[in-house]
């Protein structure tokens, strides 16, 4: 028997209109967003220091900002290199009880890994994750306009998972 929602079909429903229930775009859309996507909801906020500056300085950033890594710029905003947590800690367990006083240029990383706003997230992910950090800077014809973390990527992937759970649900259920 069928629920009493049911309806059969009239003349002239849905006749001049096919639908598909999936599409190589509705399957694969996650694997098409961009990284310029991402930033649209999170915004560009960029925590920099400079060369020069000492640890210290750089761990009350850290601490106040609640952020895991700051970038090294130059007076001109350019990219010099990033200092992450995970590079104290490590320089800390070097140099006991001499560490904050070093200058940032000592423990930043110099060859820091980018990506552009037009770069897929599903590879940024990759990227990370094979080079085993958390943070990287997004450049814009060679100029800095934001940061991504692996957290960044792993919530707006989830958000997007969320959707098409729902999505799917309400196509199931009508």
């Amino acid at each position: 028997m069928a629920p009493t929602s049911y309806q059969a079909p009239k003349r002239g429903d849905k006749a001049d209109k096919t639908t598909y229930s999936q599409s190589t775009e509705s399957n694969l859309s996650h694997a098409q967003t961009t990284v310029a996507k991402l930033m649209d909801g999170k915004g560009d906020a960029v925590f920099s220091v400079r060369p020069n500056d000492t640890i210290h300085s750089v761990v009350n950033t850290l601490k106040e900002k609640r952020i895991g890594a700051v970038l090294v710029t130059d007076q001109n905003g350019a990219l010099q290199g990033i200092l992450s947590e995970r590079d104290i800690v490590r320089r800390m367990a070097d140099t006991p009880g001499q560490t904050l006083p070093q200058a940032v240029a000592d423990l930043m990383t110099r060859e820091v890994k980018t990506c552009s706003p037009d770069d897929l997230l599903d590879d940024v992910l990759k990227t990370m994750t094979d080079g085993r950090f958390r943070h990287m800077p997004v450049l814009r014809d060679g100029n800095l306009c934001g940061v991504i973390t692996i957290g960044d990527v792993v919530h707006f992937r989830l958000k997007e998972l969320e959707y098409e759970a729902l999505r799917m649900k309400q196509m199931i259920v009508g």
